[in-house]
């Protein structure tokens, strides 16, 4: 049994009509709405609920917000939720609402397990072209002027016990460790096989708990720069990027959220096995990027932000 990603994520925040545009701008559909909670979906089902601050049955968050109250993690059937259910019938904060169940992590965020929601999609994405292998040929590489994600991908948080927290989920959901900074950072997977990780846990040389970001998978790298061009063209700020991961080999843009913290544009995670070998890495500005542009590209000029916009109709066309 493992778990096949994120169902759900639920944030907690006051100004719902401030989170309302950004998702929308985001790309994400607007299922439902009312005084007291936003209800988005991405292409494949994945969903992604706002509620305000004062909504009673809300789980508490582990930092005031807006932050992230909850994640909500995916499983095939109901037989593997009830092997969730015997595994996490005796640990702290349990809950069992019949179709969801779970707990809290070790750090105290609400952990939950459904049957997964999702739905498969077929998409066409990008074809690269390297020196050994032509994929497209006779074709033009797509561009975009918005992204529509396809779901949450992955969250990151702070946590205030690494060792314990990894293992909780290590051995309680079956999550698999894909790389780690030493006594700082866990990267964690839902299962052998799948993408470079679900979960990123990161503890600060002064412990805290909290949201660092939630990870929205795009189809391909030209969606991350779309998207973060329309985000741009829109209005909201950049925290970093684009730029290029390279342990996970991602390519990034994260934007600051009126729901918490930062969300993140990325794409081209590496594909892991259970032939993979975790590795330790000390952290530092090249191991967390190859490359990346702080404060953005500007979304009219598509020059890095402040830079002077380029005049007449071929950059060669400059006035004498």
């Amino acid at each position: 049994m493992h778990l096949l990603g994120i169902d759900e994520v639920i944030f907690g925040a006051s100004d719902l009509g401030k989170c309302r545009q950004f998702f929308l701008d985001w790309g994400l559909s607007l299922h439902t709405e009312s005084s007291q909670e936003l209800v988005f979906t991405s292409l494949n089902g994945c969903r992604v609920v706002v509620a305000h601050s004062d909504k009673p049955g809300v789980a508490a968050g582990v930092e005031p917000d807006p932050t992230l109250r909850e994640v909500v993690w995916g499983v095939a059937n109901t037989a593997d939720l009830e092997r969730v259910r015997q595994r996490l019938q005796h640990q702290p904060g349990y809950v069992d609402q019949g179709g969801r169940v779970g707990c809290t992590d070790p750090t105290g965020l609400a952990v939950r397990v459904q049957v997964t929601q999702k739905h498969a999609i077929d998409l066409e994405c990008a074809k690269t072209n390297t020196w050994n292998d032509r994929q497209r040929v006779d074709q033009a590489s797509p561009a975009y002027d918005r992204a529509i994600p396809i779901e949450v991908g992955h969250v990151v948080f702070f946590v205030t016990d690494l060792a314990a927290t990894s293992a909780f989920y290590q051995e309680h959901l079956g999550f698999v460790v894909s790389d780690r900074y030493p006594g700082r950072g866990c990267f964690l997977r839902c299962a052998p096989q799948g993408g470079h990780h679900n979960l990123f846990l990161l503890q600060l040389p002064q412990p805290r708990a909290g949201l660092n970001h939630v990870a929205f998978t795009v189809r391909d790298v030209h969606e991350v720069f779309g998207g973060g061009l329309h985000m741009s063209r829109c209005g909201w700020d950049t925290e970093l990027g684009p730029g290029r991961h390279p342990i996970s080999s991602a390519i990034f843009w994260y934007f600051v959220s009126p729901a918490g913290a930062l969300v993140e544009y990325y794409t081209d995670e590496d594909e892991l096995t259970e032939a993979w070998q975790p590795r330790e890495f000390t952290p530092g500005p090249t191991v967390f990027a190859e490359w990346a542009i702080k404060g953005g590209i500007d979304g009219h000029t598509r020059r890095q932000k402040d830079a002077e916009a380029p005049s007449g109709r071929f950059m060669t066309d400059k006035p004498r």
